[in-house]
């Protein structure tokens, strides 16, 4: 059965694309890796965004897996300008995906690119990859797979969270099997 931990990013800077972790998103991020060690990884993939890229460095230097990136696990544009009511903006993206403001990436967007990065990691030839990407494109995964998981549900993310996602048959479930406490 294919399996993929998708992980989202430790704590950051900021949204920009090149935002640094912060000191406690390093410190996440060292942890990360120790329980990351726990699991057969054979493939690290992540989102060019800086944040992301550091979140599983560590991780990449204590295992000598090579980091290869893939740009369809950036951030969702949920704006071309700074949107004040960008949380309003992404709870209607979960009830109407094809919603988006001006210059922007609808849900359904987001998702697809999301999903053809990830379907593409499963059926490949490794074990179990590792994907890490950011909280706007993981909870539109996750509400595809399981529809019952919404904004709500997207509000509990933690920086990092790690989910294991299975596929069994063409049906795709996954369960939380990390968060960060500290």
């Amino acid at each position: 059965m294919p399996e993929l931990l998708l992980v989202r990013h430790c704590e950051s800077s900021g949204p920009q694309p090149d935002a640094p972790l912060t000191d406690r998103g390093r410190d996440q991020a060292e942890r990360l890796a120790g329980f990351l060690a726990a699991y057969p990884l054979d493939a690290l993939v992540t989102s060019p965004f800086r944040r992301a890229r550091e979140t599983i460095a560590p991780f990449a230097r204590t295992s000598g897996l090579p980091l290869a990136v893939d740009p369809r696990l950036v951030e969702r544009r949920i704006s071309a300008e700074p949107d004040p009511a960008w949380r309003e903006t992404l709870r209607r993206s979960f009830d109407d995906p094809d919603y988006r403001l001006p210059g922007a990436e609808s849900a359904r967007e987001t998702l697809a690119r999301g999903r053809a990065a990830i379907d593409d990691l499963l059926a490949s030839a490794h074990r179990l990859p590792a994907a890490v990407s950011h909280g706007q494109l993981i909870g539109l995964v996750l509400h595809d797979i399981d529809p019952g998981f919404g904004f709500a549900d997207w509000t509990s993310l933690s920086t990092p969270d790690v989910y294991l996602l299975e596929a069994a048959g063409d049906r795709l479930q996954f369960e939380r099997v990390w968060r960060d406490g500290g």
